[in-house]
């Protein structure tokens, strides 16, 4: 993983941590369900962009290493996590 990458995907680890905390908060302090059903969404959301944040860096790294190194079951190997990924992630971006 790239050194820029990790950098922001920690900064959105954080942001998603303290958003999970509030979402506690709220159940404990019996807030309004649609507020924290927002919550949930925005909590979502940011796990989606964090996603797609650590896949676009795969792909770029390691699935570019793969595909330039040559070797077929390298290629295939990656090819199958992708398409492993990518039907476990589908949902990214068609919100």
């Amino acid at each position: 993983m790239k050194a820029d990458t990790r950098t922001q995907a920690t900064r959105r680890l954080r942001k998603i941590a303290g958003q999970v905390a509030a979402l506690e908060r709220m159940v404990e302090d019996d807030r309004y369900c649609v507020d924290v059903l927002l919550q949930i969404a925005a909590a979502r959301g940011a796990l989606d962009k964090l996603g797609k944040l650590l896949l676009e860096g795969h792909v770029e790294t390691c699935v570019a290493d793969a595909m330039r190194s040559g070797r077929k079951a390298d290629r295939e190997e990656k090819v199958a996590e992708l398409l492993d990924v990518f039907s476990r992630f589908a949902h990214i971006g068609s919100r």
